[in-house]
């Protein structure tokens, strides 16, 4: 039903070729009926088929997966069966180094990816580089120990953008599960031992706990929200010395950027950059007839409410003229004093000319409609500020932190340039949400610069 809505707005008809349909409300109510029919049986088979998915799981008859795992081959004929399932000797091998490499002493995953890449090794996709997530994932998989198992992940809304400078990319992403919920479906030829997979598991997790993420050692009132203005990557802290400098992380290698060239922009002093966009942030909310202007200019200009009734009575006394003039036409018309063709000919001008007083009213009303809105935005928005304004000078680091993460969705800095990308929440649910939760397309969305 949505899909017919859409194509009738878009001036296309639908035929049906079995029972033609007409605008009759019985016609209506039965093609109503088959929709919701149809959207149940849908649902229905979505169902079924779940289930007999889990079912043949549970007997070891199919695979999970859709894409044989790296380091395993399967028979072309039938490639979920799980008897089908051999060692790819060459990938396997990888495996296997992967594996005692990664439990060497002081190796990560950084180190990893570049021996892997040292000794010229393809990825899975036969690519040069590998990245850190891919080997994450090889090194957290249990299928290497020979055990297979079904639901290790399930589909979930993507929670935040790839990259704020870009489009959004996928709407749904990947969230592990509990192990408890896991379905074991068989065994094939294990790679490695158990014991191996679970001391790997425990340096992931010890890894992990000193990522250079979670180092909260020096505070850095942008973090995560600088992007370089050339490269469009992102930027990350480091602090040498009493100095401290947001860079493009295109500087630490390929291994990291995922790029295979460094970016040639400048390291950008912190603390001037942090002193730079407070005082920034200070001056928009101290003055938000700024975010005013910005959604006027969002909205292509708005007319003054005095401007809105001028044009509204305007358009009314031409309605009302035109309306007189056909009616004084039809008269002539009655009376004998114009022909048939003269009439048809004046009364289809008149017409026309009435049918496009009636679309000025309809898109004046449209625009009334939205000055009422935008005032009620622009209100809102004021109250927020007068609320906000009066705590800044006495604001500490962690409030400075959170409003910076509230009110700046980035910061994207080229040599001395600096643009500063605000976000401006419009009601009071909007003050408890990250814009980059919203996952609102970056170039279709209403921003403040």
């Amino acid at each position: 039903m949505l899909l017919m809505e859409e194509i009738e707005k878009a001036g296309c008809s639908v035929e049906f070729i079995d029972r033609p349909m007409s605008k009759d409300p019985h016609d209506q109510l039965l093609l109503q009926i088959r929709g919701a029919v149809a959207e149940y049986e849908r649902t229905l088979i979505t169902e079924r088929m779940r289930r007999g998915r889990q079912q043949k799981y549970r007997a070891g008859s199919l695979l999970p997966w859709s894409r044989i795992p790296y380091g395993y081959s399967s028979n072309p004929d039938r490639p979920r069966d799980p008897q089908g399932i051999r060692f790819n000797e060459a990938e396997a091998a990888t495996i296997v180094e992967i594996f005692n490499y990664y439990l060497g002493e002081g190796h990560n995953l950084t180190n990893l990816a570049k021996h892997l890449m040292k000794l010229e090794v393809p990825t899975p996709n036969g690519r040069s580089r590998w990245s850190i997530m891919s080997l994450r994932g090889m090194l957290t998989n249990p299928v290497y120990t020979g055990m297979v198992y079904a639901g290790r992940e399930r589909t979930v809304p993507t929670r935040q953008r790839n990259s704020p400078l870009k489009p959004i990319g996928r709407k749904n992403s990947s969230q592990p599960t509990n192990p408890d919920d896991w379905i074991l479906v068989g065994q094939i030829p294990a790679l490695i031992s158990k014991e191996q997979f679970e001391l790997v598991a425990a340096k992931l997790g010890r890894n992990q706990q000193f990522a250079r993420r979670n180092n909260k050692t020096h505070e850095y009132l942008l973090r995560a929200l600088v992007s370089c203005g050339k490269c469009q990557a992102s930027c990350i802290g480091r602090s040498s010395g009493k100095n401290t400098y947001y860079f493009c992380r295109t500087k630490l290698g390929a291994v990291y950027s995922a790029r295979d060239e460094k970016c040639i922009s400048r390291l950008i002093p912190a603390d001037q950059l942090d002193e730079v966009v407070w005082q920034d942030l200070c001056e928009v909310v101290q003055h938000p007839i700024q975010i005013s202007q910005a959604l006027q200019r969002a909205q292509n200009g708005e007319w003054l409410p005095q401007e809105l009734q001028a044009r509204r009575e305007n358009l009314r006394k031409s309605m009302a003229s035109m309306k007189g003039q056909l009616e004084r036409l039809t008269e002539a018309y009655l009376a004998q004093v114009l022909t048939l063709e003269e009439y048809k000919r004046r009364r289809q001008d008149l017409e026309q000319r009435i049918n496009g007083l009636e679309n000025q009213v309809r898109q004046l009303e449209i625009s009334a409609k939205e000055h009422i809105e935008l005032s009620g935005l622009v209100t809102s928005i004021e109250d927020f500020c007068k609320r906000v304004a009066s705590g800044l000078n006495e604001a500490t680091f962690e409030q400075k932190r959170q409003l910076v993460e509230l009110l700046i969705d980035r910061v994207v800095v080229n040599n001395e340039e600096v643009e500063i990308r605000y976000v401006i929440p419009t009601s009071p649910k909007g003050e408890t949400t990250k814009f980059c939760h919203l996952l609102t397309d970056y170039f279709v969305s209403a921003m403040l610069t």
